[in-house]
């Protein structure tokens, strides 16, 4: 797999010490969403449907370091939203950087070249650009003509001067399973570093939400994919044992908070896809949160996830609990054709929760609260300097 040999060893270490302490519970990867906003508007997106008061918010570079000092896993992951929108984004990632965590700086690459003089190369740092496909799936995807030819551009710019750069493909229902492999063949060809590749989860609030994919038809495009890529080397940054997983031979459970979310509303409960609510702490996140009420088989809105935010956890921990079985898929590959495991039965899932109006309507009043007392600040400021004057 083309997860770098540092990264791979520092992420088993971490987990290992989290075992000898006993944790049950602990992240692997903050998602760390320092904004909403996006140059972008793609069809398969829930991310991005605010009201331009929250789209126009920022986390600081003070809030997103404490976040990765609160929560303590050794990878971060930074998605938006468009992450180069942000004016501090450079400051941001090298102060990450500076505390050894691994950096995955996820970008549609509109605004790399422009931005690429705020980041210097480390080994702690990748740019993940998002490519769902060749030209013509991509950009449609995006619904917009051009940019898989801009992002690749940026791409080759990046690499020339050193940095490390992976791309990140969500897949979705429609999709021909020889334009993948002929996507993966080409991202191979074209020397990233590693390639992630998930099904897009079931946004509810998505342009488009015809496209995403049950699980039955996930297990079976992925074995199809992954037939075609036996001996090409394709450099999937994923466990083993998480691809064994798409292909239907594992029976896991969802691992939310192994990948955590820190956003502009806090500490987003459950997981970096699913918003149903916000913990003020990563500590109240991690021991409020009622987390045997998601997942798969539990709650209708997770019923045909398979995300790799929620399941590349899983797979991980698994592979440190076993590591022999982890081992023989790596060097076999995951299997594509033979039964599957047991699906998880959906019959005692609870209804889903629709609460997005309402954490829209909290989140504007609490805006305006926080905009009354700066004006009721910068007033008391500069009365005072009148008085001294």
């Amino acid at each position: 797999m083309a997860v770098p040999v540092r990264q791979h060893l520092a992420i088993g270490w971490y987990i290992f010490k989290q075992k000898l302490k006993g944790n049950e519970r602990y992240p692997l990867v903050l998602m760390l969403e320092p904004l909403f906003q996006c140059n972008l508007a793609c069809a398969g997106c829930g991310k991005i449907d605010y009201p331009k008061q929250i789209l126009h918010r920022r986390l600081s570079v003070e809030d997103c370091l404490a976040s990765v000092d609160e929560c303590g896993a050794p990878m971060v992951a930074i998605p938006g939203g468009e992450p180069l929108l942000h004016k501090e984004i450079g400051e941001i990632v090298a102060g990450i950087v500076k505390r050894r965590k691994f950096v995955s700086l996820c970008t549609n690459a509109l605004l790399l070249e422009k931005k690429l003089h705020l980041f210097k190369p480390s080994p702690y740092l990748f740019f993940s650009v998002h490519l769902d496909g060749l030209k013509e799936e991509h950009d449609a995807s995006v619904c917009q003509d051009g940019v898989f030819d801009r992002a690749v551009k940026a791409i080759k710019v990046a690499q020339d001067k050193g940095f490390q750069v992976n791309v990140n493909a969500t897949i979705f229902d429609g999709m021909k399973p020889e334009r993948v492999a002929a996507f993966l063949d080409y991202a191979r060809d074209m020397g990233v570093n590693g390639v992630t590749i998930s099904p897009g989860f079931a946004y509810e609030r998505a342009p488009d939400t015809e496209h995403f994919l049950s699980r039955q038809k996930t297990k079976k495009l992925f074995r199809d994919i992954l037939a075609r890529g036996k001996g090409k080397k394709w450099p999937l940054s994923h466990s083993s044992l998480y691809l064994d997983f798409l292909t239907g031979n594992q029976d896991y459970r969802c691992t939310p908070w192994g990948m955590p979310t820190r956003n502009i509303f806090g500490w987003q409960k459950p997981c970096y896809l699913l918003n149903e609510g916000h913990a003020p702490t990563f500590k109240a996140l991690m021991e409020e949160t009622d987390w045997d009420t998601y997942g798969t088989g539990r709650y209708e809105k997770c019923a045909d996830c398979m995300a790799h935010c929620g399941y590349e956890p899983t797979a991980a921990m698994d592979a440190v609990k076993n590591p022999f079985k982890a081992l023989k898929v790596a060097l076999r590959g995951p299997r594509t054709d033979g039964p599957m495991a047991p699906e998880i039965p959906l019959d005692k899932q609870r209804p889903a929760e629709y609460v997005f109006e309402d954490l829209v309507a909290e989140a504007m009043t609490n805006s305006d609260k926080r905009a009354a007392e700066e004006r009721a600040r910068s007033k008391g400021e500069g009365a005072n300097q009148q008085a001294a004057q």
